[in-house]
């Protein structure tokens, strides 16, 4: 457990609060199942960003399984998936990288959706945030420095290459909650990037950390 003097530090409040927010952008974008409205307020209640918390409230009052799959699934308007948006890239290839990154740092997504899936890039990114507040917590900075260059590496090789058009096609369509949540997902995933080379991640080094790593 984290103690109480490294939680007050303001840089592991910062990245505790940006897991919550990343998790709770990647949770505007799965399906609502049983359960999902009960997360999604508790998620709100840890996120101070005013537009993801619009979106989560806008959520609350509209969003319903039917919407998510007439926008979101098989042959919507608006594909989640990032294969979609990488022209003439190998899929293959995509999801190779993305599961490379995912198994260095023993990422587990909760979610049904594929390794490309909007939902689940979001989740990771915020799993790294938790990753990189346990490593400064206990004061190892290697450790550390290898989850935070591992989440802009993964932003900028991933989510940045087709965070942007998902925003812009969610505008379109107007439906406010995943428009707000699209439009704030773009802003933090950096500047809109065209298709990118994918980049492996740096090996996590993190042999007394209770989240396991895949290590041997």
């Amino acid at each position: 457990m984290m103690e109480t003097t490294a939680i007050t530090n303001p840089r592991i409040q910062q990245l505790l609060g940006d897991a919550a927010a990343w998790r709770l952008l990647g949770l505007l974008f799965e399906r609502p199942r049983e359960g999902w409205w009960q997360e999604m307020e508790m998620l709100s209640q840890e996120v101070s960003d005013p537009a993801i918390k619009a979106a989560a409230d806008a959520a609350q009052e509209g969003a319903s399984e039917g919407l998510y799959l007439a926008l979101l699934g098989p042959g919507g308007p608006v594909p989640p998936r990032e294969v979609a948006y990488r022209g003439m890239e190998d899929p293959g290839h995509i999801i190779a990288d993305l599961s490379t990154f995912y198994e260095a740092f023993a990422f587990q997504p909760e979610s049904e959706e594929a390794p490309d899936h909007l939902a689940v890039e979001a989740g990771f990114l915020g799993y790294l945030c938790l990753k990189e507040a346990y490593a400064r917590a206990r004061g190892n900075e290697e450790e550390a420095e290898v989850a935070a260059q591992a989440a802009t590496r993964f932003r900028d090789a991933h989510l940045a290459t087709f965070a942007w058009p998902v925003a812009e096609r969610l505008e379109e369509v107007g439906v406010r909650s995943l428009s707000l949540a699209a439009s704030a997902l773009a802003h933090r995933s950096g500047p809109r990037r065209e298709t990118v080379a994918t980049i492996p991640p740096p090996r996590p080094n993190c042999d007394d950390c209770p989240m396991e790593c895949g290590q041997e």
